[in-house]
């Protein structure tokens, strides 16, 4: 094992960069050359046909089978054009991942012969069955089918040789098996939510959509080092590994020059990225060694979702090309910065005004004020069910160590805009309210807020949920994420704030109270009845730990107990009023979170049994015997050994602390898995087997400092991190 180790190492430091050539002289000449999008649309579709489907993807307008026959005869065509031979409905089911079953598009013809069919009806929906994957007791054995059903608004691609549609997927009975369908409900939510809010303002307006901008972190590590590691290829991270004596301490990774072997890998991702219609913008060093970010423009969030999960899937397939694996988990390595995916967010009008950014004029910037307040209530009131969306067996990992949030939800404001909302707060209606000459609504210390804050260039980066001048960045998602996930509850609790202070405020000028007055009143006790989730400071203090606890904010750590914030009554009630998820769908999806933490925290236990046991203690063993056999020669010699038996009693120590943790985890680990309630058992999991992990990683790790690194069988820390 340890002659692999170095085979591979040596490998590595003698792969080179590979040379990438771009598709074309510039990237307008290919961007989107593998989407069906507009310009395809024109060139494949009639006229009928393509104003058809452009209303559908606009309005939602429904299709009709003829419409549906004249999309998929002109897609077909395009992607036969283009190269493909078999199309696929492309889902996102609750593993986190993508799926996607090929279908050819040859029929047989009756003759000997085949035809190249793609009928409407196998482009808007088909039964890919899948019933392997997690449901949380929707699917019962003798309903198990599922159906996908395209989602016109996202335009079709091409992969390698198959047409991917990306679809929704639900069960037989109706039921959102995916997250792209609750996504969709969600952002009708939203969207229906804040347009009857922006009529008090602004009577064009007819639509609001929800915008994402995510960055994407994430580790390279040549792949024969990867290989040689069986935690990182069955987990993810590294189950054991002394940290390496340099690794982040001289912040000399973060932003430097990039790796021309990475550059490599970058620029063949970046090309394969923007021939899929992904505007990928930035790329650059991240914290940790070996550790990178890349980012893409602001899009429409279904459309940034999709690009996101589409990313994830073709950076592991260029990283295999260069000689390089991905590593997406939210903490590989012990004692360096972990990744994240910052979730930024904002809502905008289709008559172009961004509604989390300062406007212009004064009823633009009360507008921007009546949206972020509600934005914070909203997370104020839900903060615990905020938490438990991004909450994993991976992410729990990185949340709160110092280059992460804190597992507590908090908002960052910045300075000047606290101000702002204080002294609107303590002022009283006459001193907060003035009109000009037209009867236009103003409040003082609002109608003046510049474009631009101060505190955009200091953010906070303790803070979870900071505002950034125009949107907020939701920090705490994991790297491995489905974006989907935080959105919908974003989506859902702010589409049912704003509908409360809709009500609240009807209610109010209903009684005779002015517009403008109602706003300001509703406003004001939003603002107070929020003020616990306010916080500027440093996350990562025990202070603010403590005084998050006493502000009523959830500070629990267990993330079996965390999932608990799906099923409290105030989020079953919540979204099923604003229409995105039915109680039946919510407890599902509880179900199969308790149920993923199990299985993740079973296959680390297994690993690292199987490591100890059968890596580590013979190679401990064996070493021990060396240092046996020079004490006894050093004894007849009539020379002292008592360093060698020190270090022999050391040896001796450890690897009898890795027998008795592992046989003890082992153990744990059959009780627990005879507890058939998934909850019960994720709790198990969490209090009874995942802390021997750790316990026994101390003793691995000890060992590795004794033990003659020629015998060593694992690619160290020093090796994974710094060879690029």
């Amino acid at each position: 094992m340890s002659l692999l180790r170095f085979k591979m190492v040596e490998r590595a430091i003698n792969n080179k960069a590979i040379y990438v050539k771009a598709p074309a002289s510039q990237p307008s000449d290919y961007y989107g050359s593998k989407v069906f999008g507009r310009n395809a649309m024109r060139k494949y579709l009639n006229r009928q046909t393509y104003d058809a489907l452009i209303d559908t993807m606009e309005s939602g307008t429904p299709l009709t089978a003829d419409i549906a026959d004249s999309i998929a005869a002109g897609m077909r065509q395009w992607a036969l054009d283009n190269g493909a031979d078999h199309y696929t409905h492309w889902f996102q089911p609750l593993t986190g991942g993508t799926a996607e079953k090929h279908d050819s598009f040859s029929e047989p013809d009756g003759r000997g012969g085949v035809l190249e069919e793609f009928s409407g009806k196998l482009l808007v929906q088909q039964e890919p069955d899948a019933s392997s994957f997690p449901n949380g007791g929707i699917r019962n054995t003798f309903e198990a089918r599922g159906y996908s059903a395209w989602d016109p608004a996202s335009p079709a691609f091409i992969v390698g040789t198959t047409l991917c549609i990306p679809t929704i997927f639900i069960s037989y009975t109706g039921e959102a098996l995916d997250y792209k369908m609750p996504l969709l409900r969600s952002l009708a939510a939203i969207d229906s939510a804040a347009t009857a809010v922006c009529q008090y303002f602004d009577k064009s307006v007819s639509r609001v959509k929800t915008y994402l901008g995510w960055e994407q972190e994430y580790f390279l590590v040549d792949e024969g080092l990867w290989a040689v590691r069986s935690d990182l290829m069955l987990t993810g991270r590294t189950l054991m590994g002394h940290e390496s004596a340099k690794n982040q301490q001289l912040e000399d990774h973060y932003f430097g020059a990039i790796p021309e072997r990475v550059m490599a890998f970058m620029r063949d991702l970046e090309y394969e990225s923007l021939m899929l219609g992904i505007p990928l913008k930035t790329r650059h060093n991240e914290v940790a060694p070996n550790q990178f970010e890349l980012a893409p423009v602001y899009e429409e969030a279904n459309l940034a979702n999709d690009h996101n999960q589409l990313l994830m899937t073709i950076m592991d397939k260029v990283a295999r090309r260069h000689n390089f694996r991905v590593l997406l988990h939210e903490k590989p390595f012990k004692g360096v910065n972990g990744s994240g995916k910052h979730c930024n967010w904002s809502i905008g009008t289709d008559t172009g005004i961004n509604l989390i950014g300062p406007g212009r004029t004064p009823q633009e910037n009360l507008q921007f004020i009546v949206f972020l307040v509600n934005v914070i209530a909203a997370v104020h009131r839900h903060n615990g069910l905020l938490k438990a969306t991004i909450m994993s067996a991976t992410n729990e990992h990185r949340l709160g160590a110092n280059e992460a949030p804190p597992a507590i939800i908090s908002t960052f404001l910045g300075t000047q805009l606290s101000t702002v909302l204080d002294k609107l707060e303590r002022s009283k209606s006459e001193d907060a309210i003035r009109f000009d000459a037209k009867n236009v609504f103003k409040m003082s210390g609002v109608q003046h807020l510049p474009s631009i804050f101060l505190d955009n260039t200091d953010r906070n980066r303790t803070s979870p949920f900071a505002f950034t001048g125009n949107r907020f960045e939701f920090r705490a998602v994991g790297s491995s994420a489905n974006c989907a996930e935080a959105v919908i509850v974003i989506n859902s609790i702010v589409a049912e704030q704003l509908t409360r202070f809709k009500r609240d405020v009807d209610a109010k000028i209903e009684s005779g109270m002015r517009k403008e007055k109602a706003i300001y009143e509703v406003l004001k006790r939003l603002i107070k009845e929020s003020r616990a989730i306010h916080f500027d400071g440093n996350g990562y203090s025990e202070e603010w730990r403590l005084e998050a606890a006493r502000r009523g904010l959830d500070c629990e750590t267990s993330t079996p107990l965390i999932f608990d914030r799906y099923l409290d009554k105030t989020t079953i009630d919540m979204f099923r009023s604003v229409g995105v998820y039915t109680p039946v769908e919510v407890e599902a999806r509880t179900e199969v979170k308790w149920e993923t933490y199990t299985k993740k925290i079973q296959i680390e236990a297994r690993v690292l049994g199987d490591i100890a046991m059968n890596n580590i203690i013979p190679i401990a063993s064996k070493y021990e015997g060396i240092l046996l056999d020079k004490a006894w020669k050093l004894k007849e010699l009539g020379l002292s050994a008592t360093t060698d038996i020190e270090l022999i009693q050391r040896i001796q120590h450890h690897t009898a602390q890795i027998q008795s943790l592992t046989a003890e985890m082992i153990e744990r680990r059959k009780v627990a898995n005879r507890i058939d309630d998934q909850r019960a058992k994720a709790i198990a999991y969490h209090d009874t087997v995942a802390v021997y992990l750790d316990q026994i990683r101390h003793h691995i790790d000890k060992l590795e400092e004794i033990v003659d690194d020629q015998l060593w069988p694992l690619p160290k820390y020093r090796e994974l991190l710094f060879l690029k």
